[in-house]
């Protein structure tokens, strides 16, 4: 076996393994979803990562490339969590520090949509 087969059976099988453990994490939260009898924003969005990350890992699997836009998503849904979690106590030059690093984000998307609809 080539050098080149060992990397690309190590990343079938570390995306696999990723697989599992989102899928199990996501078991995990729902149960405490359920134990607790309350949603509230920030599951909601943690349980949207983890559904973007098997997208990510479904894209990956049907066109052998991840497309650049699901991690960016995840990022934004990422910082956007982080903020809820921070609450009021938080300070506020973080707070926009957080904001601005997912308008950039955004924008990024934006461009890069943009530039694909071009080609």
């Amino acid at each position: 076996m080539s050098i080149k087969g060992i990397i690309d059976l190590t990343e079938k099988s570390f995306l696999v393994i990723i697989a599992f453990f989102t899928v199990g994490a996501m078991v995990q939260e729902v149960m405490a979803l359920i134990e607790q009898r309350k949603v509230e924003l920030e599951d909601l969005l943690l349980m949207f990562i983890y559904a973007e990350v098997l997208g990510m890992l479904g894209a990956f699997y049907s066109s052998h490339r991840i497309p650049i836009r699901i991690p960016l998503i995840i990022a934004m849904t990422a910082l956007s969590r982080l903020i809820i979690l921070q609450g009021k106590d938080g300070d506020p030059a973080i707070l926009l520090y957080e904001s601005g690093s997912i308008l950039l984000i955004a924008i990024a998307c934006w461009v890069i949509s943009h530039l694909q609809d071009r080609d």
